[in-house]
Order: structure tokens, then C-alpha cells, then sequence
């Protein structure tokens, strides 16, 4: 015998209905078959409103008219799909049922009470006609049905509307009935009676409780739970697109989860199934060939990875009684979790500080006031006399859990558990772990359960991790950046990275898109899209609030001493910071120590290795270097590509000013040369270099040679520039035949001595790491008490739009806060 269960949104119309007899029959052929069913979605929440609004006249015919209209929908669809289908008995028993609700509402009105025995005939009204239009169905398929009453044969006990059912008794009633294999048998869910004959309903999920029962019962082979999703999955699909579906959970596993939120199970299902050791199947009724979950009492093999899933439970209150009073007297916590039981308050979740000094527990939010007023009695000298403290109560929490059978024998869990949690900045209020090591939970700020669901998803399976970029620039790096991401992120995907731009700005607009921007139009739709200020904090940090974005990544690519000035609160509202724009680091010195507090205190990565050598990795390597011990002694480098490009030309035998022109129109240069000639940007880059050594001056204190001769006025446009540049030629050409009689090239030079900064023309010789960095190369000569007298060097490109680009991507992929389990 299998036991099929099926949901409301399995039988929400005529074409499920029908979809569903297929479904009992093809498992009929095979094996014997009874099948319980709920109600037609929308029919239990018509009787809700039916019962709540009683006294209202209109609004009673306004849900008899909604109940009626969905049930002779579906009698009319069935009977269009055959003709044989009883229609004109269906519609006769739904009349008979109307006026039967009629009359129960007419009862309460009388009674200016609303019965929990009358509201639960209310309810139960739904199965029945469910059962009976499935019996009708089957006849006209030709397939004899037989419905079991649940008011018969379940002795349901406790609270009419929230009933469990007596198992070993109702087996005793099943055992007097005649089991006839030729029939399907058919029971509405949800019902039982009590004792006097009374309709009980069973509370929620009471469809799936009754098949777990009848199971139990009937000594089934299996129960199989048809339902809208494919089965039970590692967390919440609705919050992780990839959550992977689970093919098996044993009794324990499938008990934890259902406790702790699971949405497709229920802990009252598990039991009767655990106990009798029946094989519990979650399937898909809209993807019936689809495998589904299957429970039973087997474990999981070693090779299996340790967590299993991952849920969540909302809605949650914490409170705590503490005080001197409780320490070392016994019998402290029964009395606390009496009081409680006696109010039949359900304790979600229990822990005790290891001084005895404090017990706090969990309880669902709507029963937290009711649970203080019992302590408060209960405690009510105690807290006179101030033995204990007043019973402290935390609202808006939720429990987020870890659940797998092979945690037991698995070291590191917990502290994976806790690092992904505390990676997106995430609080812990408490924390517990059964004694079976099955689960672990922490309680956490009911705001932040979806983000901490994501994180610990991406830390503990085998998932994607992704890296929501907001970009603000759009010239000639933020177009190479966005180019090259879109490149790669195919690529990406292959190594379980989702690299998403969720916004793209610039001076005058910004586009968002917390699913990711189509990076193949986003010129289009940045052009297209109303001016609106550029960008904008606050609405950037209210889409990554409201789409719970857990790896934020705002990535600047502009030279906007605004933008930068923002870094500080960007740091504190949670977001990683990626920048090529070197005015945050190289202004005020108090705000540059501020971001590192900031980015230290807010566990945020403010990253900025093209401030020096564009796509070179120089400040991660002298970072390094400082943590591993070493002390910087002494720096010379070439900073500036363009300024490598034409001292390389000068070593050509080109002048100066052919030197220049020819580096402007290659775009070697700033789009105004003297931005490169001036010697500012290679100071800006040296005082970057100077303050990550430690030496903590200022722009002001740098001491800088214009690359350019002494007496030239740099002064009007640009173009009047450009045609005055002859009159450096003569200058350079003495200097740089002097060098060349001494076997000796010009390279303009930024160089850390003695703490002391400078930015000046030098003639090197061979013998210098510098002398053959030529062609917009950059590179950097670091002696240190570990790398002398030969420097560790690093040399490569240093200018171009499309290096500067590539060191930002770089720099984005830093910040992935997590290694993935294997």
C-alpha cells in the first residue's frame, strides 16, 4: 500500500485535478493505493474569512459565493474533460454544504460566539467536497474509489483546531476495516474528530500529518508528499537561486529541518512516519518523473558532506532570566520552562550561560507577551526582591541552522558556520547545538536572515559566490572595465564566481539592475536613461538592503575628489571599496587613516593597487612584505607611463617636444600633457607608496622637478602649450648629451631615502634597475633589510586604459570573502 498526499495547489483547477488522477492511477497499477487530499487552493482561506467575519451578512455571502464559484469550476472543467463525471450530483452536494455552512454561520451569529467545534466543521468542509469530486473523477475514469472518513477512524485529541491524532488507537479502528485492494481509497486531510464525535482540524500542514498517520495506519509500503516543488532542498530556493535539491534525508535530518522552517515539511509529518519507520517521498505533481526527496531511516555514507542543509526560522522573540538568584539553586530552570508549558507555549530554542547567572530561550513572537506575564507571576517574589533582574525581551530575531548527520564526525563546521556569518557583518545573539551534533543554530537579527543564509550558503556548499559591482566612471578605464568583465564572465561562471554590475554611473546619470545589467547595451541604456544626478548612495545602499546583496563592491574609476570623499560611509554602509582614483589616499592624513579603521572595523576590503602601478600588483607586494617583517629602506621607480614613453624616446636620439607630441597622440599622455609633465601624479603615487611604509607626510612635503625645463611657462591653453614645447628642446639636449658622454639615460624618477620624498630628473647608468624601462613601462626598485643591495623589482606596463582596468578587475576579485568547501 503507498499513501498519497496531495496540496491545494495540486488541485487548484480542473486540468491538476485531472493531472492528479493520472498520477493515483499510474501508481495504482503498480501497487495498491489511498490518497488524501486538501483542499482546492483558495477554499481554506474563504472559510478563514467566512469564520472571522461572521457577524458581517455581506461579507459571509461575498466567501460562500468565492467558495461556490471555485468549486462548480471545477466540476464544470472535469465534466468538460468527461462527460461521464457527475456533475449534476456534485453541484446537488455542494448546494447541501453551502446551506450547511449557512446554517453554522447562522449558529454563531445567535450564539455571539464562534465555537472552536463549529469553526473546525467550518474548515473541514473544504477535504470533504475535494475527496468527493476525486471520487467522481475516478468513477468517471472508471476506476472504483471508496472514501475513508477521518471523523471515523482518527481519534483526534487536544484543541479542536489544532488537534494530533492518537495513533495506536486509530490503528486499532483501521484494524477493523475491511481493506478491499480493488479500490482507491480516498480521505479528506486535515480532519479528525475527538472523543464526543466532534470535527477536530489538525493545524498546519494538517494534510500531510493526516497521510503520515494513515501511513502509520495502514502499515504502508511508503507516503508519498505531492506538492508544487520538487522536493526538500539544502536552503530556501526563493533566497539562493542555486540551492541544490536534496535526493535523501534521514528521519533525524528531515526532523531538524522541519523545525527550524523548513517549508515543505513539518515536524508533527516526520514523526508518525520515524516512529513506524515508513519511507517518506517529496515529489513534484507538475514533474512527476522528477526524483523528488525520499526520508527514511538511513544515514548518509562518510563521503557525504557534512552539512546537509540550511534554514531558517522568523518571527522569533528571545527572553532571558537572569540574576544572582539563580545561581547554584536547584530547580530554577524547571520552574522557568513550567510556567511556560503551562501556558502550552512552544520553546523554540534554549541556552544557559556557563555561571548559572542567566537561561535564555526562544519563543514564536505571538506568544513573547504571554511568556512574560507567566514568568513575571511565576518569579514574582524573585523579582521583588531583587533576586533576579527584570525578564529581558529582544523582539524581531530569527534562528539560523546547520543541519546534517555527518556533522558529528566533521571538525570545522562551526567555525565556518561563524566566520561566513561574521563576513557580512552579521551579530549573533546565541547560540546551541544539540547533543547529537546534528544541528547548530544561532540566533540572529530577523533583518539579517537572508543575508546570512547566502553567506553561509556560499561558505559551506559547493556554490556560487557573487560579486555585485556598482561602477561610477565611464571614461577610459570604466569602459576597458566594463568591456573586460563582460569577456569574462562566462569564464567566471566555469569557476563558480557570478561577477553581476548591478549599477553603472556617471557624472550625470546612473542605471541600476539588482539582477545585473546587460553589459552588451549598457551604453544604450545609460544614454537612454533620464538624467538623474549620477550616482547616489542612498539608493544604491537601499537596493542592496531590500535585495539583500551580501558581497556589494562599489568600484571608482573616476579622479573625483567627491567620489572619494564618500569612501568612509561607503566602508560603514557595507560596501567594499575598488578604486583607481589616488585622491583618497593621497589628501587629508587623517582621512586616509580613517578608511583603514573603517574598512578594519566593518570587516571591508579597501582596495586600490592601480593607485601606483596601474595593472602592476606593487602596493599588494610592498603590503606583504611589511607584514611578513620587512622594513622598507629605500625606493626609486619609474610611476608614470608617460613619462617613461618619452624619456625612452630622448634615449632614441628624438627631442623633447617630438617626444611629447607623439605621446599625446598615442594616448600615452593625459588628454593635457602637463597633468604628466607637472611631476604631480608621480608625487601623488610616491606619497602613496611613503605613507603605506609607514611614513606618514603629506602632498605638500614631497619635493618635485617638473619634468620639463626650469624656466618654461606651463601657463594658458593647451594648445598655446603645445606650440611653445621647442623651447625645452635645447635644455634636454645638453642633459642628455652630458649623460651620454657618462654612459648614462634620463629617467624621471620618484625616490623614498632616509623618510624623505622626491620626484626629479635622473641620469642613471647600467648598472640602475631603471636605465631600460622605456616604452610606457613602469617600474619599481624596493631595498629593504631583506632585498639588498639587489632590490626586489617590479616592472611592467604602467599606462593605458586597458592595464589600469585589468588591476581594478583584479582588485574586484580580492574581494570574495570566502574559499569555497571541495
Amino acid at each position: 500500500m503507498r499513501v498519497l498526499k496531495f496540496g491545494g495547489s495540486s488541485l487548484a483547477d480542473a486540468e491538476r485535478f485531472n493531472q492528479v488522477a493520472d498520477i493515483v492511477l499510474n501508481t495504482y497499477r503498480q501497487d495498491p493505493v489511498a490518497v488524501v487530499l486538501s483542499a482546492p487552493a483558495g477554499i481554506t482561506n474563504q472559510l478563514v474569512a467566512l469564520i472571522e467575519q461572521v457577524d458581517d451578512d455581506a461579507a459571509v455571502q461575498n466567501s460562500l459565493s468565492a467558495f461556490k464559484k471555485i468549486f462548480i469550476q471545477l466540476f464544470e472543467g472535469l465534466h468538460q474533460f468527461y462527460p461521464s463525471f457527475a456533475l449534476s450530483p456534485m453541484q446537488q452536494q455542494l448546494a447541501d454544504k453551502i446551506q450547511q455552512l449557512k446554517q453554522f454561520c447562522h449558529g454563531m451569529q445567535m450564539l455571539k460566539c464562534r465555537p472552536q467545534t463549529t469553526q473546525a466543521a467550518v474548515l473541514a468542509s473544504g477535504e470533504e467536497l475535494s475527496v468527493a469530486c476525486m471520487k467522481a473523477l475516478l468513477q468517471a475514469r472508471e476506476r472504483p474509489a471508496e472514501i475513508l472518513d477521518p471523523r471515523l477512524l482518527f481519534a483526534g485529541e487536544g484543541e479542536p483546531l489544532n488537534a494530533s491524532v492518537n495513533i495506536a488507537l486509530s490503528r486499532e479502528r483501521f484494524a477493523c476495516q475491511n481493506i478491499d485492494e480493488k479500490y482507491v481509497y480516498l480521505m479528506p486531510g486535515f480532519t479528525a474528530s475527538d472523543a464526543q464525535g466532534n470535527t477536530v482540524v489538525l493545524g498546519r500542514n494538517g494534510s500531510d500529518y493526516s497521510a503520515a498517520v494513515l501511513s502509520a495506519c495502514m502499515d504502508a509500503d511508503c507516503c508519498e508528499i505531492w506538492t508544487d516543488v520538487d522536493g526538500v532542498y539544502n536552503c530556501d530556493p526563493r533566497l539562493v537561486s542555486d540551492a541544490k535539491l536534496l535526493s535523501h534525508l534521514s528521519y533525524a535530518e528531515a526532523m531538524e529541518l522541519s523545525y527550524f522552517g523548513a517549508k515543505v515539511l513539518h515536524p508533527r509529518t516526520i514523526a508518525p512516519i520515524a516512529q513506524y519507520h515508513i519511507p517518506c517521498l517529496i515529489k513534484n505533481t507538475f514533474k512527476p518523473q522528477h526524483q523528488g526527496t525520499l526520508i527514511d531511516a538511513h544515514q548518509a555514507d562518510q563521503s557525504v558532506q557534512a552539512v546537509k542543509a540550511l534554514s531558517s526560522l522568523s518571527n522569533l522573540t528571545m527572553l532571558t532570566v537572569s540574576g544572582p538568584g539563580m545561581k547554584g539553586i536547584a530547580g530554577m530552570s524547571g520552574r522557568v520552562f513550567s510556567c511556560i508549558a503551562q501556558q502550552k507555549i512552544s520553546v523554540v530554542l534554549i541556552t544557559q550561560s556557563s555561571s548559572e547567572y542567566s537561561i535564555s530561550f526562544c519563543v514564536h513572537s505571538v506568544d513573547a507577551e504571554h511568556a512574560v506575564q507567566a514568568l513575571r507571576s511565576e518569579f514574582y517574589l524573585e523579582l521583588k526582591n531583587q533576586l533576579l533582574e527584570p525578564v529581558e525581551q529582544v523582539d524581531h530575531l530569527a534562528i539560523i541552522s546547520l543541519i546534517g548527520d555527518q556533522m558529528r564526525s566533521s571538525k570545522g563546521v562551526a567555525a565556518r558556520f561563524f566566520t561566513a556569518l561574521a563576513q557580512v557583518s552579521i551579530n549573533i545573539v546565541a547560540i546551541a547545538q544539540g547533543s547529537s551534533e546534528r544541528s547548530i543554530s544561532a540566533v540572529i537579527s530577523e533583518a539579517k536572515s537572508e543575508e546570512a543564509i547566502r553567506a553561509c550558503h556560499q561558505n559551506l556548499f559547493n556554490s556560487r559566490s557573487y560579486i555585485d559591482l556598482f561602477v561610477i566612471g565611464c571614461g577610459g578605464v570604466g569602459r576597458a572595465l566594463l568591456e573586460q568583465i563582460y569577456a569574462q564572465q562566462t569564464h567566471l561562471l566555469t569557476q563558480q564566481i557570478g561577477l553581476r554590475v548591478c549599477g553603472i554611473s556617471n557624472s550625470k546619470t546612473m542605471i541600476t539592475n539588482p539582477e545585473g545589467i546587460d553589459l552588451s547595451q549598457w551604453r544604450q541604456l545609460l544614454s537612454q536613461s533620464v538624467p538623474n544626478g549620477g550616482f547616489s548612495l542612498a539608493e544604491v545602499s537601499e537596493m542592496v538592503r531590500a535585495h539583500h546583496l551580501i558581497n556589494p563592491v562599489i568600484v571608482d574609476c573616476t579622479s573625483s575628489e567627491d567620489v572619494a570623499a564618500l569612501y568612509s560611509e561607503l566602508l560603514g554602509n557595507g560596501f567594499h571599496v575598488v578604486t583607481a582614483n589616488k585622491k583618497a589616499n593621497t589628501g587629508d592624513i587623517h582621512y586616509y587613516r580613517l578608511l583603514r579603521q573603517q574598512a578594519l572595523k566593518h570587516r571591508r576590503k579597501f582596495l586600490y593597487d592601480t593607485n601606483v602601478g596601474a595593472g602592476l600588483p606593487v602596493v599588494e607586494n610592498l603590503q606583504n612584505l611589511l607584514k611578513a617583517g620587512d622594513q622598507l629602506q629605500r625606493f626609486t621607480g619609474v610611476l608614470s607611463g608617460s613619462l617613461s614613453y618619452i624619456f625612452g624616446k630622448l634615449d632614441e636620439g628624438m627631442s623633447f617636444s617630438q617626444a611629447t607630441r607623439l605621446a599625446l597622440e598615442n594616448g600615452f599622455t593625459e588628454p593635457d600633457p602637463r597633468d604628466d609633465l607637472s611631476g604631480t601624479d608621480v608625487a601623488r603615487k610616491l606619497l602613496i607608496l611613503a605613507r603605506e611604509s609607514g611614513i606618514m607626510q603629506d602632498l605638500d612635503d614631497i619635493e618635485v622637478q617638473p619634468a620639463i625645463a626650469p624656466d618654461f611657462d606651463m601657463s594658458g591653453s593647451k594648445e598655446d602649450f603645445l606650440a611653445r614645447l621647442e623651447q625645452n628642446d635645447d635644455y634636454f639636449n645638453q642633459w642628455i648629451e652630458q649623460a651620454k658622454h657618462e654612459q648614462k639615460v634620463l629617467r624621471y624618477v620618484g625616490e623614498i631615502n632616509e623618510g624623505k620624498c622626491r620626484v626629479s630628473i635622473q641620469a642613471v647608468d647600467v648598472s640602475n634597475p631603471l636605465y631600460r624601462v622605456k616604452d610606457g613601462e613602469n617600474a619599481l626598485a624596493f631595498y629593504s633589510r631583506y632585498y639588498q643591495p639587489l632590490p626586489l623589482v617590479l616592472r611592467g606596463y604602467g599606462a593605458g586604459s586597458a592595464v589600469t582596468a585589468a588591476g581594478v578587475f583584479a582588485d574586484i576579485l580580492r574581494t570574495l570573502n570566502w574559499k569555497q568547501e571541495i
